[in-house]
């Protein structure tokens, strides 16, 4: 019952910001002011459903609650395929790229990446010190790279490709959002197919595995659709580090059980919550006197910190 109530508060209460969102200080030609912030609406839609159900998914599999794709270094990894691709290619040649095309070959070399780099350490189920060393390292390994890139080529061509590493919930990459909403949607119906699976292996590997979970091969599906969800996010937006870690860690103390349909659709909602309610009270409330992805990371890394402390207290 104590669910159902929050989910249902927390439904009308992002219906509420999607409202305002769409119609605080409308005006001028209004079918074309609405077209524009439908669609910006539904990129940040898109993002909070990707950012929420692949942070859930990627704690589950690693077996803890402080864990996200984004402290694990993947944003960082597609970052470096941007500049990368600025580097092979220079400026005009990345400019020139189908948009459909280079999120697919970057969505490949991460999703491959990611399962080189992270399933032998989700194998070997290491401890929490070392999954955060290993994420801080593989981070900045590839801000490093990138950082390289950046000195090595021409800084205008660089500049071509910098709108990808910072966050920008204001102007979403709309030549990406049918083929990002299409992906979402076929990725969120599979965690939500597999979400009893998950509720299992929430349990832990060894209770996973007794109970008949194929866990090598479960861990390494999940983990292709975890980097393929991070991809998506990315590319509408720009890397958000903390953003997934802030709407799971509020879903968790919010929610009374800990199973995944309960925990994917409080965590979408209150992602749905931050980033609409968020970019309407700072586009229209404050006058753009900041930008969503810094406070949001301010918040989240906060959050992070204490959740390290409660680890360390318990």
């Amino acid at each position: 019952m104590r669910d159902r109530i929050v989910i249902a508060l927390l439904l009308g209460l992002a219906l509420t910001t999607m409202a305002a969102f769409m119609g605080v200080n409308l005006r001028g030609n209004i079918a074309f002011a609405l077209e524009l912030r439908g669609i910006r609406l539904a990129a940040l839609v898109t993002v909070a459903i990707a950012i929420a159900l692949s942070t859930v998914t990627f704690q589950t599999i690693t077996g803890n609650r402080i864990l996200t794709p984004s402290i694990m270094g993947l944003d960082a990894l597609y970052q470096f395929g941007q500049a990368a691709l600025v580097f092979g290619l220079g400026g005009l040649g990345y400019v020139s790229l189908s948009p459909l095309l280079k999120f697919g070959a970057e969505t490949a070399a991460l999703m491959l990446l990611a399962m080189i780099i992270l399933r032998p350490a989700l194998k070997s189920q290491m401890d929490l010190t070392r999954m955060l060393l290993a994420g801080v390292i593989i981070g900045a390994l590839f801000r490093s790279m990138t950082s390289l890139i950046g000195r090595l080529i021409d800084p205008q061509e660089f500049a071509v490709a910098q709108r990808a590493m910072v966050a920008n919930f204001s102007s979403p990459m709309i030549d990406l959002l049918l083929i990002a909403v299409l992906v979402t949607v076929i990725a969120g119906g599979f965690l939500l197919s597999s979400r009893h699976l998950l509720d299992v292996a929430a349990l832990g590997r060894d209770t996973a595995i007794g109970l008949g979970v194929a866990w090598n091969r479960a861990v390494m599906i999940h983990l292709l659709v975890v980097s393929l969800l991070v991809a998506v996010s990315t590319a509408l937006v720009g890397p958000v580090t903390f953003l997934g870690l802030l709407v799971t860690a509020l879903a968790e103390r919010l929610t009374a059980s800990r199973r995944h349909d309960t925990l994917f659709a409080v965590a979408i909602l209150l992602g749905v919550i931050v980033l609409v309610g968020g970019q309407t009270l700072l586009q229209h409330g404050l006058g753009q006197a900041s930008t969503l992805s810094v406070v949001v990371d301010f918040i989240g890394g906060l959050v992070f910190i204490l959740l390290l402390f409660a680890r360390r207290i318990r």
